[in-house]
């Protein structure tokens, strides 16, 4: 059963010089842990907040729970929950009176869907008179969750949950997605960080507003079309210039302490002969190994594919 179902979908703001949704078209099944990965300015938040009914369209339809974003945006409402990516619950109000307050507003309260939330309240209940403004991210986070969870969704919107909380707190938050998955709540997370993908049952990457592939990390890296290698030198600039001018090379981008590279043409004697060339243009401890791509690698082929027109 198909729980999102996006068709079509473009919207422009008048100053930008592309589409910030450029024919967008997605399905997600229900019960599924779906990742939208791609940096800030692709597109992410604006198709998150058209499907929560916050932004309309500009072409296209999109359905939730098979209910309409622009005709039937109430029913939408009373079965999503949205966590957007700027903490915007009352700072001025304690953890305890924040869960109350949109437990209210749901007309519900904590203790009917208690069992939803109990593993991640757990840890918040020791700051329940704290105010929300004088919580760290992590606990931040963690209210921000359970306010979204506390009408118990079908549907969850994280737009970029875990941007700018500690490697602990993020490593915490995807444990507790995995959890919430269990209880049958379609979950849709945003994010900039590539690593994040691979915790995601299937994702779409997406750049300038337009989506560049669907399908799960596994089988996007499979695809990746080229064998890659990692390079270092002494001189890790000279050594970049001196790849981007050097006609083998097909890809070449600065990844960590290493670049990573692909050769036009695929034989035996490619590293041989790129090795002799920038010894011979006084490069030293030169080390090449052959690697397999990551979820990144994959993105930036993508993209540099995008910009070519293929």
């Amino acid at each position: 059963m198909t729980d999102v179902l996006v068709e079509n979908i473009s919207k422009t703001y008048p100053k930008l010089k592309h589409k910030a949704l450029d024919n967008i078209n997605l399905e997600i099944e229900k019960g599924a842990l779906f990742g939208l990965i791609g940096p800030d300015g692709a597109g992410k938040t604006t198709l998150f907040r058209i499907l929560t009914t916050l932004l309309l369209p500009d072409e296209g339809r999109a359905t939730v729970n098979n209910f309409d974003v622009v005709n039937e945006y109430k029913a939408i409402r009373k079965r999503v929950g949205y966590m957007p990516g700027k903490f915007s619950l009352y700072q001025d109000m304690s953890v305890s009176e924040n869960l109350h307050f949109f437990a209210t507003i749901f007309n519900t309260s904590i203790q009917q869907n208690y069992n939803l939330i109990k593993s991640i309240y757990e840890q918040l209940e020791p700051f329940k008179d704290r105010l929300a403004g004088q919580l760290s991210g992590g606990m931040k986070q963690k209210l921000a969750l359970c306010c979204a969870l506390i009408h118990r969704p079908t549907v969850l919107f994280l737009d970029e949950p875990t941007t700018g909380v500690d490697t602990v707190s993020r490593k915490e938050f995807w444990e507790m997605l995995k959890h919430l998955k269990t209880e049958g709540i379609t979950i849709l997370v945003s994010t900039p960080y590539m690593d994040e993908a691979n915790l995601c049952e299937k994702i779409a990457l997406i750049q300038d507003g337009k989506i560049m592939s669907v399908n799960t990390p596994q089988q996007i890296i499979k695809d990746y079309k080229h064998q890659l290698y990692a390079i270092k030198a002494n001189d890790m600039s000279r050594l970049l210039n001196l790849l981007r001018a050097n006609k083998q090379i097909q890809t070449v981008y600065s990844f960590g302490e290493f670049h990573h590279i692909s050769f036009k043409e695929h034989n035996n004697n490619n590293i041989q002969v790129l090795t002799n060339t920038l010894q011979q243009n006084q490069l030293e401890n030169i080390i090449i190994n052959p690697i397999s791509p990551t979820i990144e690698d994959c993105f930036i082929q993508q993209m540099s594919n995008s910009s070519n027109g293929n």
